[in-house]
């Protein structure tokens, strides 16, 4: 079992595709998106039931250089048809 996480992520100028190849090579993430607004990319990601999700972030995330700013959002329903 696992829960699922939404994490918008604030890029330093000029570094969004590098942070988004060092995710690519962590295989932390179920999916990314380059977006627009005020964050650069979207990450999808499934953290362990149990597991502690602000460590796990901090730990396998934070730790990117190029990363500004993260804005994480816990999922809890999945609605399908």
């Amino acid at each position: 079992m696992t829960t699922t996480l939404f994490v918008q992520i604030r890029c330093k100028p000029g570094t969004a595709y590098n942070v988004a190849d060092e995710i690519g090579l962590r295989e932390i993430h179920s999916e990314l998106y380059s977006i627009s607004g005020d964050f650069d990319l979207l990450l999808k990601l499934r953290v362990p039931s149990g597991e502690d999700i602000g460590r796990y972030i901090n730990d396998n995330l934070l730790n990117i250089e190029g990363i500004e700013r993260t804005n994480t959002i816990q999922t809890y329903k999945v609605f399908t048809r």
